[in-house]
């Protein structure tokens, strides 16, 4: 994770001072970028140690299309407490707009036209777009409906993200055929057949075609607290959707807008800045999960995730 420790120290050498929303002030940046390959581990902070249970939880949670926090609540995660109503109620954030977007609420259905269009599930149409059409470069999700952002507790930080796939060469889908299976055989249990032998044993064995990379754009970004947790859930949405589509998790590419550090986590920030990187842990999916929405908490672990203590920071709201 040197790419992210680097971006912190972009920003408070070359970070400009800024008033924000919250009154906290912050040093920022604008347009940022960085990539991780998901080939090369998961990548989690080890400079700090990150929650990975509130992580995979409030992924699963948009992925359910929830926008209420008693499930979050339920399970131990309090991450957006401080912006949910008296019933728990957040508007239509994240998950909505996922799922189900353009949807009208009951009391006011009444004003939309005869031949409105239903609400969209976003994600299950980028999901059937990379599995029909892998080449198309429409395979969008944004969270940034301007119709809603006045009924959202929160106007969505990380606002739209891109699926890319890149064809895989022979070598390499044999190469993932052992890494998945331990071996790979033409029926004798050798290699070496002809090419051609060789691709009817990889499609038999129903092996990827095709790697995939998803970009996110993140137009506010609170870099200590926040960004650490984008790119791990952002990494483990792409390992979840390459699983359901047959695809190979490629890269994770986090792309950055207003990117700043709060003038209240100076301190915290020089403290993770002294710390040495350690190894990253790997990613395991229930492989037997097919579809995104059978997906539990149990179906993901992080697996050698070793870390440096924790640093405690407070969260602008």
């Amino acid at each position: 994770m040197k790419q992210y420790l680097d971006l912190l120290t972009d920003i408070m050498e070359n970070g400009h001072e800024k008033g924000d929303r919250t009154g906290t002030g912050t040093k920022s940046i604008f347009g940022t970028q960085m990539r991780f390959n998901l080939q090369k581990g998961f990548p989690l902070v080890t400079t700090k140690k990150l929650h990975m249970k509130s992580i995979i939880h409030e992924l699963l949670w948009f992925i359910k299309g929830d926008t209420n926090v008693k499930y979050l609540q339920d399970n131990g995660v309090k991450i957006w407490n401080e912006w949910a109503d008296e019933n728990g109620d957040l508007g239509p954030v994240y998950g909505a707009q996922w799922r189900n977007w353009g949807t009208v609420d009951k009391e006011h259905e009444y004003l939309l036209p005869p031949d409105a269009c239903e609400p969209i599930d976003q994600l299950s149409v980028a999901i059937e777009r990379i599995k029909e059409r892998p080449d198309c470069r429409r395979i969008i999700v944004t969270a940034w409906n301007p119709s809603d952002l006045n009924k959202m507790a929160l106007a969505p930080c990380h606002c739209l993200f891109q699926f890319w796939t890149r064809p895989l060469s022979h070598e390499e889908r044999i190469e993932f055929i052992v890494k998945r299976d331990g071996s790979f055989n033409l029926d004798t249990g050798i290699l070496n057949g002809t090419e051609s032998q060789e691709k009817e044993a990889l499609s038999n064995l129903n092996a990827p075609e095709y790697s995939l990379s998803c970009q996110l754009y993140q137009r506010s970004c609170d870099t200590f607290l926040g960004v650490p947790f984008n790119i791990a859930s952002y990494a483990l949405l792409t390992h979840m959707v390459a699983q359901v589509t047959n695809t190979v998790p490629g890269d994770f590419i986090w792309t950055g807008g207003d990117t700043h550090i709060y003038n209240n986590h100076f301190e915290q920030v020089k403290t993770q800045l002294s710390r040495e990187p350690l190894p990253l842990p790997t990613l395991w999916l229930n492989p037997d999960i097919k579809d995104i929405n059978d997906f539990k908490y149990d179906d993901i672990k992080v697996e050698n995730y070793q870390s440096h203590p924790s640093i405690k920071a407070p969260i602008a709201v």
